[in-house]
């Protein structure tokens, strides 16, 4: 497995650094060593951030610390995940893809040199890993975009995209899980909430979980959105072994 090191963050807050590389087997790893944190329900741990090459752990120096927090990471970073010895969930995310859904779709699919069924078909075709959140609430990093159909950012961002806009910057797919500016080409739009301050769990998905984009028409989109503007929309989650 990849090297590790944990260096100190401040008074209340270690840091894990991985390999610095963005890799599957990575993501793993820090998925794995959260799950045994959990299960160990070591005193002091206040929170846990993972990152794409580390993860931060805040902890209360009042119960815990330094020195026994950092024994007892260091032991658990020892034990190796097994391949398949892990299950990730993976969220079905429906997508109506172009036309006012999706006003970039026909340069994205100029950009790659195919049709929009391609991109769509191509978009669709495959289970994205979650490899950190951050820039807003619910904002996920994707990886594993198909090369063909990355696309350079908009040059001017706009001022407002809708939540629940599904699009793609340069080498990344992802879902605007609010209203915000932003320069992302434009491909579709989910009635999924991944992010909802009113939900006893705000944030839908978690770092090391998978996202597939299924493709719906727009009556079916607005069958699910008025649902989810209810409240009575549930995602179909399956699983998977990593």
């Amino acid at each position: 497995m990849q090297n590790w090191k944990i260096v100190t963050a401040g008074d209340s807050s270690l840091l894990v650094e991985f390999d610095q590389e963005i890799r599957p087997d990575i993501n793993r790893k820090i998925t794995a060593t959260v799950q045994l944190i959990k299960a160990q329900h070591i005193e002091g741990v206040l929170d846990m951030i993972p990152a794409f090459c580390s993860l931060l752990i805040n902890y209360d120096p009042r119960v815990v610390t330094y020195e026994e927090i950092k024994a007892r990471v260091g032991s658990l970073l020892r034990v190796e995940p097994k391949s398949g010895s892990q299950k990730s969930r993976i969220f079905e995310i429906p997508v109506c893809y172009g036309g006012a859904y999706g006003p970039d779709l026909g340069t994205i699919a100029s950009h790659a040199g195919l049709s929009e069924e391609e991109v769509i078909r191509i978009h669709s075709s495959q289970d994205y890993l979650i490899y950190m959140l951050g820039f807003l609430p619910g904002f996920c990093y994707l990886g594993g975009l198909d090369e063909r159909i990355h696309t350079p950012r908009l040059a001017t961002p706009r001022i407002r995209i809708e939540a629940g806009s599904v699009g793609i910057g340069g080498s990344q797919t992802g879902i605007y899980p609010m209203d915000s500016p932003g320069g992302w080409q434009l491909m579709g739009m989910t009635p999924v909430k991944t992010y909802d301050p009113d939900r006893e769990v705000p944030i839908l998905v978690e770092a090391g979980d998978y996202i597939r984009f299924i493709p719906v028409d727009e009556a079916e989109y607005l069958r699910l959105k008025e649902l989810a503007d209810r409240n009575e929309y549930q995602c179909v989650i399956r699983e998977k072994e990593v």
